[in-house]
């Protein structure tokens, strides 16, 4: 599953709610996954953790991904496996 690009709700950082996103899966434990966060919106100056994926990138349609995004390493959470809703692409 490393690797993959999931569709999970993605925890806010307060904890108090989560949002339908999708998210690269970075490590797979026995029950449990280390993600990292996408966003749509993509910064004109990216961090130093963030990866762009951008839709001119000949492998671009295998993410599953709608739109140019930004993989967001500065914002990682560990989830149960469980809480996974789909694969959408790698």
């Amino acid at each position: 599953m490393k690797g993959k690009i999931v569709l999970i709700p993605f925890p806010f950082t307060d904890l108090t709610t989560a949002k339908l996103r999708p998210a690269l899966v970075l490590f797979e434990g026995e029950r449990d996954v280390v993600v990292a966060f996408i966003s749509s919106r993509v910064p004109q100056s990216p961090m130093p953790t963030d990866i762009i994926v951008d839709r001119e990138h000949p492998e671009f349609e295998l993410t599953g991904l709608k739109v140019a995004s930004v993989i967001k390493l500065d914002k990682v959470a560990t989830i149960s496996k469980d809480l996974i809703l789909g694969e959408i692409g790698k």
